[in-house]
């Protein structure tokens, strides 16, 4: 009976403890995490914030989870080293575990640029765990000036998180338009007008030059002054345990399509790897939930003596601000095709005769046709793509096609 060491507690690591128990029940699991919280679900600190969710129900896995599934948990412990020679890990503590195959699943950190004047700041804050959710919360009151730095996925959801909780939010971003890594131009011009609609005020090409203790400088010459700010510029990949103990990495773990590193019995998962992306034939850092379970449960099968392979990784986003929803996925690169109306808005790239990547805002119906277009890899010319462009549906594909596509479904 071997011992299984995860390092993590978040989507992948659910996902390998599930992979795991898929093929073996009885092997020992040890999870190490340094939050002290049960798995839950990161995405979902805005809505805490907002009123829509709770604790509870933020849980990404039933209150029995750990017991359910033989899992004894570290919680609150910090993994510092991995020794793969002697394949054991090190604890802040002191203490040292054993493994037989480890998965590390560390994650990411927000990113904090140097900015002049930062350290005099008394109430600033980051915007991804529970933990920084709960010290905003105490930290804002409905007299409040918010300044967020970065204008994100992170920065925007916790606009949409206290919007209704504060007197007035500004948002700065050196980039020309908001959401700069997920929408084009003219996406992004929609989403913003939308969230202004909630009284947020944009700075955008512009940056934070100097800080005081309750006011912004910007390199435009402005001066946004605040309360409580909140540093949401970007993240930054946890990988220093695995590169101090001689794993490959490039911006991230490097990892196979087993979900394993280069280091011997040592496998690696989620916001902290680097994924192939069939888009565009190369390994980047794909930071989406649903991708960190499926190489978490790929690794768990592998380390239980499982055949899984990881496949098929798209960047993909899927969002709503305000009630107001978005989808995006794959890259935007060849023909384009697009259609704009109203709050609505479809972009489609398209290339040698496969669908590459696409933008919808607004009505987002159906936008799965496409996702599985482009995951497949799917001959554009085996399909009526210009009925596909207008109407996603089933009818556009071939009749065996559809009857494999309703098989699926069910």
């Amino acid at each position: 009976m071997s011992k299984i060491v995860i390092i993590g507690n978040s989507a992948a690591a659910v996902g390998c403890v599930e992979g795991v128990r898929s093929v073996d029940k009885n092997s020992e699991i040890v999870l190490i995490a340094s939050e002290k919280h049960h798995t839950y679900s990161r995405p979902l600190i805005s809505y805490l914030l907002y009123g829509k969710t709770d604790e509870q129900r933020m849980k990404y896995r039933p209150d029995s989870f750990y017991s359910d599934n033989m899992v004894d948990t570290m919680l609150g412990k910090t993994a510092v080293s991995v020794d793969p020679k002697g394949h054991t890990v090190k604890l802040e503590s002191g203490e040292v575990i054993s493994y037989d195959k480890l998965m590390v699943a560390t994650g990411s950190s927000p990113f904090v640029p140097p900015m002049k004047g930062l350290d005099k700041v008394e109430k600033k804050f980051t915007f991804m765990t529970l933990d920084d959710a709960h010290a905003l919360d105490k930290a804002i009151s409905a007299e409040s000036r918010v300044l967020v730095i970065g204008a994100g996925l992170i920065g925007l959801k916790c606009v949409e998180g206290i919007a209704d909780k504060v007197k007035e939010i500004a948002v700065v971003d050196m980039a020309d338009r908001i959401l700069p890594s997920v929408l084009d131009a003219e996406g992004a011009e929609l989403v913003q007008k939308s969230i202004e609609k909630h009284g947020v005020k944009f700075y955008l090409n512009d940056s934070a030059a100097e800080l005081e203790p309750n006011k912004a400088k910007l390199k435009s010459g402005a001066e946004v002054e605040f309360d409580v700010l909140v540093v949401a510029v970007g993240v930054r990949p946890n990988i220093a345990l695995l590169k101090d103990a001689g794993a490959e990495c490039g911006r991230a773990i490097k990892t196979d399509n087993k979900c394993q590193t280069s280091l011997k019995d040592i496998y690696a998962g989620g916001d902290c790897t680097e994924s192939y992306d069939i888009t565009i034939g190369a390994e980047r850092v794909l930071a989406l939930l649903p991708n960190a379970y499926m190489q978490g449960n790929t690794a768990g099968v592998n380390m239980a003596g499982g055949e899984q392979l990881y496949e098929n990784a798209i960047p993909m986003n899927a969002m709503g601000m305000f009630g107001y929803h978005m989808i995006t996925a794959g890259s935007y690169e060849g023909n384009v095709y697009t259609e704009k109306e109203g709050e609505n808005y479809k972009k489609l790239f398209y290339k040698d005769n496969r669908l590459m990547g696409y933008i919808m805002i607004g009505d987002i119906k159906r936008a799965g046709i496409y996702t599985a277009l482009i995951k497949n890899q799917t001959p554009l010319d085996s399909i009526d793509f210009e009925l596909i462009k207008q109407k996603p549906q089933l009818m556009a594909f071939s009749a065996e096609d559809r009857r494999e596509k309703l098989a699926e479904s069910h």
